[in-house]
């Protein structure tokens, strides 16, 4: 009777586990393809940028921004000229949002509320690529991918208030709520750290076997770094200690990464068409939790804190023009009219 109840207990402990495994598997494969919204228009895309508050969905298109009004799913506004617009950072205190142009190398400052343009900044940087705001110092950053370097703006009084020479290329960059922040150096395959105020050097550190990192989130109350690296990892550091944890296996063609402080959930998305998903399960040990199905070329996106919505743009491609010596490897053609806005929900 001793060895039946033992092995009932040993039975149960399984079953648990089972669970418990099968739970968290789940917790990511759950997300799916909800529902959709063709944006249309000239123009491909970029960054994406979700304003949790106004429910708003900023998404950069060439010349322009589009918005979107998250419940109602429907473009409810412009922001022009914004030649060559990369990315979109917002200032809640001032009530104002940036875009980084990488055309001219300026920024171009709006009205939240009516979307209207302020101000337009020229930074001492070549072609600013992402750009975030950073609460602890009311800074907007640009990372200018042509002149190596990272611009400081003054949120209130707009205008230039220094730059940082970060020793490669940066892509993105995050700001970890205390004053300082992290960069993505892709020609250096390295992540560099920087204080928001006085614009000093922290650290940097390699990120092998990563390569060629694009998309940074953070997970701010672990100090967790996530990298979507072109090599289809993700590199995972610790910004205390400055040194790479572990990577785990991420899809083709990443450019963009988020982190869900609500769920635990870590995100890539990857342009081959899938989203990886990634949780923490104990201290330094992370597991892929799902690759869920998205549509080829979603390489960005935007996560809605509030919902755990995921948001993602694509478009359908002809065939790529012929081979050229300045282009030898040029993009598919994208079909006029055919850029449309994804939205991915937990089931």
């Amino acid at each position: 009777m001793v060895k039946m109840l033992e092995w009932l207990g040993i039975a149960c402990v399984a079953i648990v586990l089972f669970a418990a495994e099968s739970s968290g598997q789940s917790a990511g494969a759950s997300y799916r393809l909800m529902d959709s919204l063709q944006l249309g228009g000239e123009g491909g895309w970029d960054y994406l940028l979700v304003d949790t508050a106004a429910e708003r969905l900023y998404v950069s298109r060439g010349m322009r921004v589009q918005v979107v009004d998250l419940e109602k799913l429907a473009v409810v506004g412009e922001i022009p000229e914004t030649p060559g617009v990369h990315g979109i950072a917002l200032a809640p205190p001032e009530g104002r949002g940036y875009t980084s142009n990488g055309r001219d190398s300026s920024v171009t400052v709006f009205d939240v509320r009516t979307l209207k343009t302020v101000a337009k900044i020229r930074i001492d940087g070549r072609n600013p690529d992402a750009i975030i705001y950073d609460a602890a110092s009311d800074r907007v950053f640009t990372l200018n991918g042509g002149s190596d370097n990272a611009t400081a703006i003054d949120a209130r009084g707009n205008t230039v208030v220094g730059n940082v020479s970060l020793g490669g290329r940066p892509e993105f960059a995050v700001a970890d709520g205390k004053g300082n922040v992290y960069v993505n150096l892709e020609d250096k395959s390295e992540i560099v750290g920087f204080d928001a105020r006085s614009l000093a050097l922290l650290k940097r550190w390699p990120i092998a076997p990563g390569e060629e990192p694009s998309g940074l989130a953070m997970d701010r109350v672990r100090g967790r770094l996530y990298s979507g690296c072109g090599n289809r990892l993700m590199a995972i550091s610790d910004a205390g200690s400055g040194k790479l944890v572990t990577t785990v296996p991420i899809g083709a063609g990443v450019d963009a990464a988020a982190f869900d402080p609500g769920s635990g959930l870590a995100f890539s998305s990857n342009g081959e068409g899938t989203l990886t998903v990634i949780r923490e399960e104990k201290p330094g040990t992370f597991l892929v939790v799902g690759n869920v199905p998205t549509r080829r070329g979603a390489r960005t996106m935007a996560l809605d804190e509030k919902t755990h919505n995921i948001y993602t743009v694509t478009a359908r491609f002809g065939p790529p023009p012929p081979a050229t010596a300045d282009r030898p490897h040029p993009r598919p053609v994208i079909e006029p009219g055919s850029v449309t806005l994804y939205v991915l929900s937990r089931g």
